[in-house]
């Protein structure tokens, strides 16, 4: 099986190759658009700014590329949320995969943002999250996320509940970082390998 993690300029990709190095994966690292065309999985990891990595995205006509490939996709983080229709991060429009605009949290006094550290998921309605306890809980950092939609299939509640993870077709995305989320990441990386 050939798993192909997507070169953009996103940070955390190491991590990433880490965690697919404890399951044993195969992985390429490319923006070679045949490589990921002919790839049985990709990844879509990231850690950035919504407008400058989906400047880079354009540039390299990746925004092009990933809304249309047939095979299982995972984005992560950032790279849920450049699937998404827009973001409030400087005013981005994003690919549009998942119709839902990704907005900052509320300023509410005495409440940090971004929203970092770890926290329970729930509300489970995807393949990926398969044999996960209930509540599990996984690694979040950020400051935007997607409202709660029709293509949610997990949910986190932090300030008011968001859009934990996503779904919609072949497109699967998580807003917490999975490849350090511990026990629970790992087993939803596997799960995605796996499908």
């Amino acid at each position: 099986m050939k798993t192909v993690i997507i070169k953009y300029n996103a940070g955390n990709v190491q991590s990433v190759m880490y965690a697919l190095d404890r399951l044993g994966a195969d992985y390429l690292y490319t923006d070679d658009e045949s490589e990921i065309r002919s790839a049985d999985k990709v990844i879509f990891p990231g850690v950035g700014e919504a407008s400058t990595t989906m400047a880079y995205l354009r540039e390299k006509k990746l925004d092009l590329l990933i809304p249309s490939l047939k095979q299982p996709v995972f984005g992560t983080c950032v790279g849920m949320q450049l699937m998404c229709r827009y973001s409030e991060e400087n005013d981005t429009t994003c690919m549009g995969i998942f119709d839902v605009d990704v907005k900052r949290f509320p300023v509410i006094p005495g409440v940090k943002v971004p929203h970092m550290g770890w926290n329970n998921i729930t509300g489970y309605q995807t393949e990926l999250t398969e044999s996960l306890p209930d509540n599990a809980y996984v690694y979040f950092v950020h400051s935007y996320a997607a409202p709660v939609c029709a293509e949610t299939v997990a949910v986190c509640d932090y300030i008011h509940p968001f859009s934990a993870m996503l779904k919609k077709d072949n497109f699967y995305a998580a807003q917490f970082h999975c490849e350090i989320s511990g026990a629970a990441g790992q087993k939803i990386i596997e799960n995605f390998l796996n499908i």
